[in-house]
């Protein structure tokens, strides 16, 4: 533990956690915009929150222990993601939680929670929403560990920190075989894992069509807004790792004031422009059928192992 990584642990979560419904915003407002609507605005998501923190919690009966602990697990595994990825600084405030294979059994575990929470409601939304939630995450899960682990293969480690290191190092590796894959295999894991179309559509409600909406269904009041705020948080986080890893430009590599504040703003800058960029996709993109998107993250994991090959085998 570093100074540097110290700091930016801290900066990234309070980062995140505070920007993750604004980004949430942003990418409501820019659909608005596209689709010829004035929108909410995007203070709209921490409004929602603030009116949600205030009601009374509601439990379902027959629930278990299971169901109210589920959003605290959620939203602790994914400040924890946020506070150990190498987002503002090139070094993690706790090095071995900032290794591929624990950030990636990190963000499962508050998947698989909420799926069990969603099954322990006993009710029949909640049984197919779980359902479909640990179909796309069994699928999407290997993509992720594998596009990140052809990132690693140059970098020698599979720790976070090191391949964003490495990267800055050696800025053509993005441009390589291996990194122009990987990049498109994470962006597909990236859409999946946070429930965004063609995959999922947050705005519905519609009942055959449900995934992680499904799930949530019976959760109120707090816990609802932890719920929903550990959701943008993982969207925020996802759409990190893809910035982070791909282009590293303007990450802090001292803990000087100023480069943690040029890390901060290029981190949120670049986040936001990803966020603005897959709402901007969304408008044009219509929700796949249920049994299209196994065919969708097939094909992401056939980019990810490509990119496996071609880090191993090609120079460049």
């Amino acid at each position: 533990m570093t100074r540097l990584g110290i700091a930016g642990g801290i900066i990234q979560v309070v980062v995140i956690t505070g920007g993750a419904p604004l980004l949430a915003g942003v990418m409501r407002q820019v659909r608005a915009r596209l689709e010829g609507r004035a929108g909410p605005g995007i203070g709209q998501p921490w409004r929602d929150l603030r009116k949600l923190l205030r009601k009374e919690p509601v439990t379902p009966a027959g629930t278990s222990e299971l169901f109210r602990i589920a959003p605290l697990v959620l939203l602790a595994t994914t400040v924890t993601v946020a506070g150990v990825a190498p987002f503002v600084t090139d070094t993690s405030a706790v090095g071995p939680a900032a290794d591929l294979f624990a950030v990636a059994a990190l963000l499962a575990m508050g998947t698989a929670t909420l799926a069990l929470a969603a099954i322990d409601t006993g009710t029949a939304f909640g049984g197919m929403g779980a359902s479909r939630e640990m179909t796309i995450m069994a699928l999407a899960e290997p993509t992720l560990l594998v596009a990140v682990f052809a990132l690693s293969v140059r970098a020698g480690s599979t720790s976070l920190a090191a391949v964003v290191t490495a990267t800055l190092r050696d800025p053509a590796r993005v441009l390589s075989p291996a990194g122009l894959l990987a990049a498109a295999a994470l962006a597909l894991v990236t859409v999946a894992e946070t429930g965004r179309l063609p995959v999922d559509n947050p705005a519905t409600h519609l009942e055959l069509t449900m995934v992680h909406e499904a799930m949530i269904l019976e959760y109120a009041g707090p816990d609802l807004a932890l719920v929903e705020l550990a959701s943008s948080m993982r969207l925020a986080v996802f759409l990190g790792v893809l910035a982070t890893l791909f282009t590293p430009w303007g990450i802090a590599t001292t803990a000087a004031p100023l480069a943690l504040a040029a890390g901060t703003a290029a981190f949120a800058a670049k986040v936001g422009l990803l966020g603005a960029a897959l709402a901007a996709g969304e408008v044009f993109m219509a929700k796949l059928r249920l049994f299209r998107v196994p065919e969708l993250l097939a094909g992401s994991f056939l980019l990810a192992l490509l990119a496996v090959t071609a880090s191993y085998f090609l120079a460049v």
